[in-house]
C-alpha cells in the first residue's frame, strides 16, 4: 500500500509541472500575440525560474513574469515538500479533522499555485490552484479557481463559471453548486463585507475514497483553467483603458492583497511550514492602492 501512495504521489506531482508549463507557454503566447493596448512598445514578457527549496525539506520551482505587455505580474509555482508539521499547523490540521495529528505530524504535498495581475484593467485577475496533500493517516485533494475583475463584465463572468461547471459535473453532480457555495464563502472579505471577485470553485479535504476518481477530478479543474480564462484575456487586453480604470484596478487590488494576507489557507500554510517567503507571497499584486 505504500507503494501504491508512492507512485500515487509521484503522479500527482508530475501532473501538477505538466500543467505550469501548458499555462507559461499558453500565456507567453498570450505576450506574443499583443500589439495594442498599453504598454503597446514593451517587449513580449517571459517567464523567470527559480529554484525554491524548504529547509526541512522539499522546494520547487517559482515562475514570474513582470512588466509584459499583458500581465503586468504572474506567477505559476509548483512545489512538493515533505517533513513534520509545526505546532500551529498541526492544531490546525487537527481542528479541520484530519487524524493521527497529535500521534504522527508528517506530512507531504505538492501542488501548483497561480495568481496573475493583468497589465490592462479591463482584463480580469485571477487565481487558481489544484493540490495533494498527505499524511500517515489520510490523503485528499484541494483548489479551485476564482475569477477576479476590477472592472466587471457580466460576459465573462458567465463563461468563466460556465467553463468549470462543464469540469464538475462529469465528475460529480453536485460538484459545481457545492464547490461554487464554497467559494462563494471562503473568497469573501469579512472585514469588508464583500467578496474578492466574481467567484469560480473551492475544495479542499477531497477524499471520496477512490484516489483515482479524485485525482481526475482535480485534473479536470487543472484543465479547464486556460479554457474558462484565455479567451477573456484575448477579449479584453487590448481596450483602450482611463487612469479611471487604472485607479479602480489598485484599489481592487488593495482588496486581493488583504484577502490573502491575512485569511488564504495557503499562505499560512506556506509561511508557517517554513516555504520559501517570495515563492508563498507571488500572489501579492506588484502595486496597489488604498483609500
Amino acid at each position: 500500500m505504500n507503494d501504491a501512495m508512492d507512485g500515487q504521489k509521484a503522479r500527482a506531482s508530475e501532473w501538477f509541472r505538466e500543467l505550469r508549463n501548458r499555462i507559461l507557454a499558453a500565456f507567453e503566447g498570450l505576450e506574443d500575440a499583443a500589439t495594442g493596448g498599453s504598454p503597446a512598445d514593451a517587449a513580449p514578457g517571459r517567464f523567470e525560474m527559480t529554484e525554491t527549496s524548504r529547509e526541512a525539506g522539499g522546494g520547487g520551482l517559482m515562475s514570474v513574469m513582470r512588466g509584459g505587455r499583458v500581465f503586468e505580474k504572474v506567477g505559476v509555482n509548483v512545489s512538493t515538500v515533505h517533513g513534520t508539521l509545526a505546532s500551529r499547523a498541526q492544531q490546525a490540521m487537527a481542528a479541520r479533522g484530519v487524524p493521527g495529528m497529535a500521534e504522527d505530524p508528517r506530512f507531504w504535498a505538492s501542488g501548483i499555485s497561480l495568481v496573475a495581475h493583468m497589465q490592462n484593467p479591463h482584463a480580469p485577475a485571477v487565481h487558481m490552484n489544484t493540490r495533494m496533500f498527505w499524511t500517515p493517516h489520510a490523503w485528499w485533494f484541494g483548489g479551485g479557481s476564482d475569477l477576479n475583475p476590477c472592472l466587471d463584465y457580466p460576459e465573462d463572468t458567465k463563461h468563466f463559471h460556465a467553463t468549470l461547471r462543464h469540469a464538475c459535473e462529469a465528475h460529480g453532480a453536485d460538484y459545481y453548486p457545492r464547490f461554487k457555495a464554497w467559494a462563494d464563502e471562503y473568497f469573501f472579505i469579512p472585514h469588508r463585507g464583500r467578496a474578492r471577485g466574481v467567484g469560480g470553485i473551492f475544495f479542499d479535504d477531497l477524499n471520496t475514497d477512490d484516489w483515482e476518481a479524485d485525482f481526475a477530478f482535480t485534473r479536470a479543474v487543472g484543465e479547464a483553467f486556460l479554457p474558462a480564462f484565455v479567451p477573456l484575456v484575448e477579449r479584453r487586453m487590448e481596450t483602450p483603458w482611463t487612469e479611471a480604470d487604472r485607479e479602480a484596478q489598485l484599489i481592487h487590488r488593495g482588496l486581493y492583497a488583504e484577502y490573502n494576507l491575512v485569511y488564504d489557507r495557503g499562505t499560512k500554510f506556506g509561511l508557517e511550514t517554513g516555504h520559501d517567503a517570495n515563492a508563498v507571497l507571488m500572489s501579492l499584486p506588484p502595486l496597489a492602492k488604498w483609500v
